[in-house]
């Protein structure tokens, strides 16, 4: 089921796609890439010199329209029953259901079936769905 189209599709534009490294991660084994604020007090990326690698701030946030949406137009809601479809009825152009990680395969079947009538876009419809065979 393709489901419906979402109401207004805007293109996605990021600041940056580039994960911010932590300083010195390139250069030694033990410091691991992800992210942490240097706090030293001579460091040059805290003091933000030229040269230095950039620090996270809020100028790279994206814009509060495109932010959160996904590339199918849609924001994500997860949903855990069919009772949970309900509210997404009245913004099916707006929210597309995903089905929760632990949710049963009968409930997730159910729960398909339910969307696939209130016109509701599911974004991962056939994980956990096996063609039952009847030999």
């Amino acid at each position: 089921m393709a489901g419906p189209t979402p109401l207004v599709k805007h293109t996605i534009v990021k600041k940056r796609t580039k994960k911010f490294a932590r300083h010195q991660s390139d250069l030694f084994k033990r410091v691991k890439p992800s992210w942490r604020k240097p706090k030293g007090i001579d460091g040059r990326v805290r003091r933000r010199f030229k040269g230095a690698i950039p620090m996270p701030s809020i100028g790279y946030g994206s814009n509060k329209e495109t932010r959160n949406i996904h590339p199918n137009g849609f924001k994500s809601v997860v949903v855990q029953n069919v009772a949970d479809l309900e509210m997404l009825m009245m913004h099916n152009r707006t929210y597309a259901a995903t089905v929760g990680k632990a949710v049963s395969s009968r409930v997730r079947r159910q729960i398909v079936e339910r969307a696939e009538q209130l016109a509701i876009r599911v974004t991962n419809a056939a994980a956990k769905l096996r063609a039952e065979d009847d030999a």
